[in-house]
């Protein structure tokens, strides 16, 4: 999920660049709430592990 919003990123600020606005406002938002997702699902995630006890899981 993380790579889906750093691509969406990267192909906002390539249309930023060829000054295409709208599609870049598009992007960067999709990649947003992408991102906000992915740290939503890390941190029930690693809050889970450590419940768990035994093992600890890496990020």
């Amino acid at each position: 999920m993380l790579g889906y919003a750093i691509a969406f990123f990267v192909v906002a600020l390539v249309a930023a660049f060829f000054g295409f606005g709208s599609i870049a406002t598009g992007a960067a938002g999709i990649a947003k709430i992408l991102f906000f997702i992915f740290l939503a699902l890390a941190i029930v995630s690693l809050v889970s592990g450590m419940m768990r006890g035994g093992r600890r899981s890496v990020l």
